[in-house]
């Protein structure tokens, strides 16, 4: 071992008592000032690092090794050295009691942010900062291979990197900040990929608090709280300009407004379960292997997933994240889920994901407070707290949450493909007062209820997603009168592709819990939503927030026995599928589950084992077939030339009778709905041309549970004028059925 060439003065502790007492207190606001390689004079360095429970530390370069100096018994370890003994490129060789390790100074890197991304952070229009912020493999000085540690917190005293590589302490790994974006940043070597860490943040009160990483990649599986150094290279590499043109040539036919779309909407967690093994989820491969096959055999066009970025509660089913850009571990790492979604696309299933920007928890461990202060929620209570879920709202003016969620937004896109993110809740991102009473809440600047910063920040995600990932869908779930959702951003709407068609949704459920008595009482609550049907983009949705909390399964709010239960129901589903709009139904309807959605449960799979259920499984499957097989029924879902009522106002015997029309000549669809049981051997309806008319689909066929009223498939017209059309036909007419009817070539 080489002595210094440089003799010094010893050093006192007292000399650097200041610094010392701040290190050991995990508490220093400028670690790069102090730790480190400093030029202390022309001819000298000054090499400072502090490392508690080291024995001793050697500085070890081609020029030699030389052994620091411990500072009077504490962490903090000294050496000066000659500028020609000096190094860039030197490790530390360090004793600790039960082990010797080398590597690298932290403290010897400069900075590798990029502080154009970063002012683009700070402007609110950084849309990938994932790549900015967060934890990401790094190599340093062309050799030195770790991960670079970044965060944004503003407000803070001092900010250190805690993990499993550092037993937890909050004094080893100081954060350098850039007080121009508020961003501090470490570069950190000999790491391993599945390590935990959180950032450890002391506020300008004082206060120290535990936060995991908003731009975690994973985290840990729940009820644990801290995030995970991902794995190398955990984004696939770019796909050629052609596998992303055919990507998006795809995704362009399986996601526009003319096309056909049914979607299977999924809990992750309680679609099926393995009891035999406590319960347990199934994993993201797992669903690969049994989702994927059921919903192609179903004949939906596309998959649901609640959401499924990282959330500490199950009871909230995913609503009330911590980690958007993690994908929940409860099911497997990162590589799993996108395994997952290309098995999707590899059986052309479109993959959607539920998307929360609307609100996020108050746990410790999250964005809450996050450097003390109120960073990425609003600080004024009325404007950044929800009354009806006790969560924190997102400061949507502020530049840098605006890029976190534009961000996030863009991830999912980027790294997975996937096709469209159905945006929750957003009424209540809209509206200043929602759901808030007279002196709860604080008007814009124009004085008026609506929420501008959300308003812009959604029309920002949806025109820039649409734009760098042409071909996706973008669905509101809003629940209010507010204009032009799916209007284009330039002709200002909000730039959504789809809303939800909840009027229809809510309309049509009382309408369907009526008894067949008196539901000539109530028709317009079945006709009303073709006076807007039109206005926006629609998906029509039954949804999981209509079998919970009490409400019953959708089999359980029909009205009757038994057997008018399952006829109401595969009435309604083939109403429904006929109805301008796409569709959405949630697990567990497809086969008429009896219990209320258990998110902590299988669905009922047994149930298949009656006939009943397996005949309503066998009608939607059914239903999906037509549907995609058959333009009239999709192609012109949000023009008013694709819908002609033959009659809408038989309230006298609940009939309704429609037809649907496609862009070209094909034939179109004739719809009947009969919504009592009363049954019709000769039931009249009005027809577009002359012929003889096939019977496409019957809810009351015995394949699917029914009675098998009607006998006849083919009917024949004669010159008598109905419903406005110059030639009718006569049919059978079942009991709580709805029939499709077609002309045959």
């Amino acid at each position: 071992m080489k002595e210094a060439t440089i003799a010094k003065t010893p050093v006192k502790h007292a000399q650097f008592a200041q610094q010392i007492e701040a290190l050991s207190q995990g508490l220093f606001h400028d670690p790069f000032s102090f730790l480190g390689p400093h030029q202390v004079s022309a001819d000298a360095y000054q090499l400072r690092v502090y490392l508690p429970g080291a024995i001793t530390v050697h500085y070890v370069a081609k020029s030699g090794s030389y052994q620091y100096t411990q500072i009077a018994g504490s962490a903090l370890f000294i050496l000066d050295l000659a500028v020609n003994d000096f190094q860039s490129d030197y490790q530390l060789k360090i004793e600790y009691p039960l082990a010797t390790i080398t590597q690298a100074d932290e403290y010897s890197f400069s900075s590798t942010l990029d502080l154009q991304a970063m002012y683009l952070f700070n402007e609110g229009s950084l849309e990938q900062a994932y790549l900015h912020l967060g934890a990401h493999w790094h190599t340093c000085n062309a050799k030195t291979e770790g991960v670079r540690f970044t965060v944004w917190a503003p407000n803070a005293q001092s900010v250190s990197v805690i993990g499993e590589f550092n037993d937890w302490q909050v004094c080893r790994h100081f954060m350098r900040k850039h007080p121009a974006s508020g961003v501090w940043e470490i570069f950190i070597s000999q790491l391993q990929a599945g390590q935990a860490y959180k950032f450890s943040v002391v506020t300008a009160q004082g206060d120290r608090l535990e936060k995991a990483d908003p731009f975690a990649f994973a985290m840990e599986v729940p009820p644990q709280t801290a995030s995970i150094i991902p794995h190398k290279g955990m984004f696939r590499a770019a796909k050629t300009d052609k596998q992303r043109l055919q990507e998006q040539a795809r995704k362009q036919l399986r996601n526009a407004i003319d096309a056909p779309i049914s979607i299977y909407e999924v809990h992750a967690g309680s679609w099926m379960r393995v009891p035999e093994e406590n319960n347990r989820y199934l994993s993201y491969q797992e669903l690969a292997h049994k989702l994927i096959p059921y919903v192609k055999s179903l004949g939906f066009t596309h998959i649901q997933l609640m959401p499924i970025s990282e959330f500490p509660f199950d009871g909230s089913w995913g609503y009330q994240p911590v980690g958007l850009f993690a994908p929940t571990s409860r099911f497997g790492t990162l590589a799993d889920f996108a395994h997952f979604v290309d098995a999707c696309h590899k059986e052309h299933i479109g993959l959607l994901i539920d998307w929360v920007p609307g609100h996020f928890p108050s746990d410790a461990h999250g964005l809450a407070k996050f450097d003390g202060s109120h960073l990425f929620e609003h600080a004024d209570k009325r404007q950044g707290y929800h009354p009806d879920w006790h969560t924190h709202i997102y400061n949507y003016d502020r530049a840098e949450v605006q890029s976190f969620l534009l961000s996030n937004a863009m991830y999912w896109f980027d790294n997975f493909s996937i096709d469209g993110l159905r945006v929750d809740a957003v009424a209540s991102m809209l509206y200043l007062d929602y759901s808030r009473q007279e002196g709860e809440w604080i008007p814009n600047h124009h004085g008026g209820r609506e929420n501008l910063g959300a308003i812009e920040v959604l029309k920002q995600v949806n025109q820039r997603s649409y734009q760098r990932h042409p071909g996706i869908m973008m669905v509101a779930e809003e629940s209010t009168a507010w204009p032009g959702v799916t209007q284009f951003t330039e002709h200002g709407g909000l730039g959504f592709g789809y809303k939800w068609n909840m009027g229809w949704m809510n309309d049509s459920l009382h309408y369907m819990q009526r008894d067949p008595l008196y539901r000539k009482h109530h028709h317009n609550e079945m006709t009303f939503s073709l006076v807007y049907a039109f206005s926006e983009n629609y998906v029509l949705p039954l949804s999981h927030d209509e079998v919970v909390h009490g409400k019953g399964s959708l089999i359980n709010k029909m009205p009757g026995d038994d057997w008018q239960k399952f006829a109401n129901l595969r009435a309604f589903y083939a109403y429904m599928w006929s109805h301008p709009g796409k569709k959405l139904l949630f697990m567990g309807g497809e086969f008429a589950q009896y219990n209320e959605w258990d998110h902590d449960s299988s669905l009922d799979w047994h149930l298949l084992d009656f006939a009943p259920h397996k005949g309503m499984q066998q009608l939607i499957a059914r239903l999906n077939r037509i549907y995609r097989a058959t333009p009239a029924l999709y192609e012109k879902d949000n023009h008013p030339s694709g819908f002609a009522w033959l009659d809408g106002h038989n309230s006298e015997q609940s009939i309704f009778s429609f037809i649907r029309y496609g862009k070209l000549s094909q034939s179109p669809v004739i719809v009947v709905s009969n919504m009592t049981p009363a049954s019709y051997k000769t039931y009249r309806i009005g027809v577009p041309e002359a012929g003889q008319y096939a019977v496409l689909l019957d809810t009351d066929n015995v394949e699917f549970g029914g009675s098998g009223f009607a006998k006849s498939t083919v009917y024949s017209t004669t010159n008598k004028a109905w419903q406005g059309h110059q030639c009718s036909i006569e049919i059978d007419l079942p009991p709580l059925a709805s029939v499709y009817l077609i002309k045959e070539a």
